[in-house]
């Protein structure tokens, strides 16, 4: 075991994960923005949950650790399911500009939607993390009782939904007919209040059945960075839509129109949710691990891992590149689409690498192939298509884009996931493993997102890109920095600081 790295982790200072995890979840939740929904939240999920395990985690065992970072990341996706595209626009959009109760009301959904949305990632990432053994039958459990508090809470919290009748719940935070003059509005099904009580179910499960002190804090942790994160960023887009007339002077002259000010929310709510998440697992660092307990591992057998697999990527294919309405139905659902990766991760050994590496990309790099080479091309609908004569190898074939976009990505992180798998199984701790996986992961997000931005140089004509391409930019080179410091020779002179 490396004892210098386990010390070097032992005795970090708050201000190293606070920072470094904000620059990856401030880049991470960026890029999700030209990605969207669950699956796009997950590469943040990832990135978040590599820097914390860099930074904190390096006295965990191989299995520990990638297990935690594995966990974090696909609870970082559950919170897609919620709709918050009208919630923001009760803050900012031109008919309710001015209107300090709708920004009130718009401000504490996203507060309450931000909350619940990095609360899972946390409460997952810490339950990872503490060491505690959770069997897969634990978490199967867990996820049905899980699922069985969407359904009461959404009952209680979204209901009445009946927008023919202009029956809304309560406590709404879309678009309702008291913030505008029109009839002619279109409210959308929320399910805040069924995430809410599950995300409550799994804290109290954490903390109160497995005595899993550290799952339990990072929920609360995660969900003070969720609640403070979204709302503050948005105050950014708010304030640019409610005083335009402050952006027509100055440098906002030329700065104002080519700022994408919706991505500035998302960067400003990734880079809160991840400081406040570093910062709550360096105040809990002494829970990291303490859980660990010496019984055998009895992972479930690899065909089974491998059937998993096949059932999960096809669902996710289907749901995220066709439009097949009784697998939206069943696997669009956030908690759903998380129970198989949660039941693999746990009583896996492929799994966790699996879904670090080439199962969080997937999505992300289809998406970048769907947008840069059919539909930028005028070719959109292919991937939709129904013609069974379009088979994958003639579209590589006919685009050569594939590769760079798509095949090379995917082929790096199915080998960084074999050679990982390979060197742990005679390994018991890999301090390196986080830094060298957030380098891999974050730098083909960063690529990928470079090109769905069409190269945004900041030598080249600026567009709505570029200035978010700067600070993902200052953020990766940033990370890089982190991993390689510790792999600078250190003088062990008295006077060396």
């Amino acid at each position: 075991m490396n004892t210098e790295a386990i010390k070097e982790t032992d005795h970090v200072s708050w201000w190293k994960p606070v920072l470094f995890a904000a620059l990856a979840g401030g880049m991470g939740w960026g890029i999700r923005g030209q990605y969207g929904h669950e699956t796009g939240a997950m590469n943040a999920g990832v990135m978040v949950s590599l820097v914390l395990a860099y930074l904190l985690c390096g006295k965990l065992n191989t299995t520990t650790l990638v297990r935690g970072v594995a966990m974090g990341t696909v609870a970082m996706g559950i919170g897609g399911s919620m709709t918050y595209g009208q919630t923001v626009g009760l803050t900012h959009n031109g008919n309710v500009v001015g209107n300090a109760d709708a920004l009130r009301w718009g401000l504490l959904g996203l507060s309450i939607k931000g909350g619940i949305w990095i609360g899972f990632c946390g409460a997952f990432l810490g339950m990872g993390m503490s060491g505690y053994r959770y069997r897969s039958g634990h978490i199967l459990a867990l996820m049905l009782a899980v699922l069985g508090a969407f359904l009461i809470g959404t009952r209680l919290l979204n209901y009445p939904f009946n927008p023919g009748g202009k029956e809304l719940p309560y406590l709404y935070f879309s678009d309702a007919w008291q913030w505008h003059d029109t009839e002619d509005i279109k409210p959308r099904r929320e399910v805040w209040g069924g995430l809410l009580l599950a995300l409550g179910t799994v804290i109290v499960y954490a903390g109160w059945w497995a005595k899993d002190t550290l799952g339990r804090n990072m929920g609360l942790w995660g969900f003070l960075g969720g609640a403070i994160g979204f709302p503050t960023g948005q105050c950014i887009q708010a304030y640019h839509a409610w005083n335009h007339e402050t952006f027509t002077v100055g440098i906002w002259e030329k700065l104002g129109p080519l700022t994408n000010w919706w991505n500035m929310m998302e960067t400003t709510f990734g880079a809160i949710m991840g400081g406040v998440l570093g910062l709550g697992l360096w105040l809990n660092r002494k829970k990291i691990g303490r859980l660990a307990d010496m019984e055998p591992d009895r992972p479930i057998p690899y065909l089974v891992e491998i059937v998993l697999l096949a059932i999960h990527c096809t669902l996710l294919f289907y749901v995220e590149f066709r439009a097949v309405r009784q697998i939206d139905v069943l696997y669009d659902l956030g908690l759903i689409m998380a129970i198989i990766p949660f039941v693999a991760v746990v009583g896996g050994r492929l799994w966790p690498y699996l879904v670090i590496f080439p199962i969080t990309l997937m999505p992300i790099a289809g998406k970048t192939v769907r947008q840069l080479i059919y539909r930028e091309s005028g070719a959109d609908g292919v991937l939709n298509a129904a013609d069974p004569s379009l088979s994958f190898g003639r579209a590589i074939v006919e685009y050569p884009l594939w590769f760079p976009y798509f095949i090379v990505p995917m082929a790096i992180s199915l080998a960084a996931t074999m050679i990982f798998f390979a060197r742990h199984r005679s390994r018991s701790s890999d301090p390196h493993f986080a830094g060298i996986g957030l380098l891999i992961t974050g730098w083909t997000f960063f690529l990928l997102n470079w090109a769905f931005f069409q190269y945004p140089w900041p030598w080249a004509e600026w567009t709505s890109r570029t200035p978010n391409g700067i600070i993902f930019t200052i953020c990766i080179f940033s990370l890089t920095g982190m991993v390689a410091a510790r792999f600078i020779p250190r003088s062990n002179s008295p006077h060396s600081v």
